[in-house]
């Protein structure tokens, strides 16, 4: 069997796989809720791996595998960044908002934020403007995927690019029509559980083909300080430090992945998800840092950056074993789109209309609409993953987590001044993005977040003490 078979193979028992959870998922889909929450009943293995796919995925393969590549050892400062937003989000954000949304009743983190009163007022200011970002940031980070996934289809199967990305969102969109909630946080604990598998396999044979630990560590330190030492001196490498690190606050404000803190069964859900979370973002971001570390060691800078996983297994092992990690990897990465299309839909056909009885077709509609946007940006306007994802992570994260975070700390903020935090959260990084570069993109990652934190804490009240202020 040649390595193209092997993927063929591989892809199409995956892809059938995917539409039959699909099928299996649409049965339990009744209402609006369902479909975009599952009914509050997801379990802590579904949540936690689901939840943790869905803010990875391409970035993670791809891109922090291209960065270590690219950086060398300064791409370690993306593992202290990754994983403080994982336990700023499990273990502070979950339990806080999984209480409050049942609470409140809310759906959506659009819901969660504008509060009661969403039909009139600043209150519906809040939502038009949440799911214009949400529109906005999404179109680009599911253009990413579908980018990353057609690349890789492209070059395994030498076909043409746009084919190639038609032919995966294809897939993403009907598992997604079929299933909704359901079906997207079962693929993503599947896809979630490849990656790991694969983020414990490749990293090992790469030191190997190495040499070992010490060979790695001979071999980048002699291609230089650039890629041989971490960034240690000067304000340039403070500048970079602190732009990585960035990257960690932008975890609670990810729609895409607190909806699923918000679908929890019970506290025993929350406990087993935490742990199971937390070893999951270690295994991920240590393996793949170490691939592209060991990649630099075996190949130096021959590489393009953002194929190097590709490279590495196409080249350390056999045609068919290659082939098959490969189609998983692809699987994987493309099956991202997923969490992101499901938000991207809510705001439209939950959150937007004062209504808040959206019907199934129509949010099967946006899903597809949406869909096809993506497609058109990623053939049309190409970039990097690893700039795509993290200008729409950061717009994200500055938009919706200072407003997140401060009511969960238990503060009431005026509408208007939420409204405002969002926008200068969002159109302060959309301006920094078009900035001239600075080390690190640290102001694009974190003074418009800032910017926006001190707009909320400065009308913030204590929740007793703001209905005592209103009475």
């Amino acid at each position: 069997m040649t390595r193209a078979e092997a993927i063929l193979y591989t892809l199409v028992a995956y892809k059938l796989v995917l539409v039959a959870i699909g099928l299996w998922a649409a049965r339990r889909n009744l209402d609006s809720a369902d479909f975009f929450l599952g009914g509050r009943r997801l379990g802590g293995w579904v949540a936690a791996i689901s939840a943790s796919a869905s803010s990875s995925s391409a970035w993670t393969l791809v891109a922090v595998s291209g960065m270590a590549y690219l950086w060398g050892w300064p791409a370690l400062w993306l593992f202290p960044a990754t994983l403080s937003g994982f336990i700023v989000n499990w273990f502070w954000v979950a339990p806080r908002l999984m209480r409050a949304s049942r609470e409140q009743g809310a759906i959506t983190l659009t819901d969660f934020i504008a509060g009661p009163g969403a039909g009139h007022g600043w209150p519906r200011r809040i939502v038009i403007l949440a799911s214009g970002v949400v529109l906005f940031s999404f179109t680009f980070y599911i253009a990413a995927q579908f980018q990353a996934a057609g690349s890789a289809f492209a070059s395994a199967f030498e076909i043409e690019m746009r084919t190639a990305v038609m032919i995966g969102a294809a897939v993403v969109l009907l598992y997604t029509l079929l299933g909704g909630f359901w079906a997207v946080s079962v693929t993503d604990t599947l896809q979630g559980l490849v990656m790991a598998v694969t983020a414990l396999l490749l990293p090992v044979a790469a030191v190997v083909a190495a040499g070992g630990p010490g060979a790695v560590v001979e071999a980048l330190a002699a291609q230089g300080p650039a890629v041989g030492g971490p960034p240690t001196a000067g304000i340039a490498a403070a500048g970079f430090v602190l732009g990585t690190l960035g990257i960690g606050i932008g975890y609670p404000g990810q729609p895409h992945v607190v909806n699923r803190f918000m679908a929890l069964r019970d506290e025993r859900a929350l406990r087993d998800g935490q742990v199971i979370a937390i070893t999951w973002a270690v295994v991920i971001y240590a393996g793949m840092l170490t691939v592209g570390l060991a990649a630099r060691a075996l190949y130096g800078g021959l590489l393009a950056d953002e194929q190097v996983l590709f490279e590495v297994a196409n080249r350390l092992f056999a045609p068919v074993v290659a082939g098959v990690m490969i189609a998983a990897v692809l699987s994987a990465i493309m099956s991202t789109a997923d969490s992101q299309l499901l938000v991207a839909a809510a705001s439209v056909s939950h959150d937007l209309p004062r209504r808040r009885r959206g019907s199934l077709v129509v949010s099967r509609l946006v899903v597809a609409l949406i869909s096809g946007l993506a497609v058109l940006v990623a053939v049309l306007l190409p970039q990097t993953i690893f700039a795509r994802v993290l200008f729409a992570w950061t717009a994200l994260g500055a938009a919706f987590g200072p407003p997140l975070l401060v009511r969960l700390a238990g503060f009431t903020v005026p509408p208007q001044r939420v409204f405002a935090a969002m926008a200068v959260g969002f159109f302060g990084t959309v301006a920094c993005y078009w900035l001239p570069d600075t080390p690190g993109d640290w102001l694009e990652r974190l003074v418009p977040f800032f910017l926006s934190l001190a707009i909320c804490l400065s009308a913030a009240r204590r929740a007793g003490d703001a209905v005592k202020h209103e009475t």
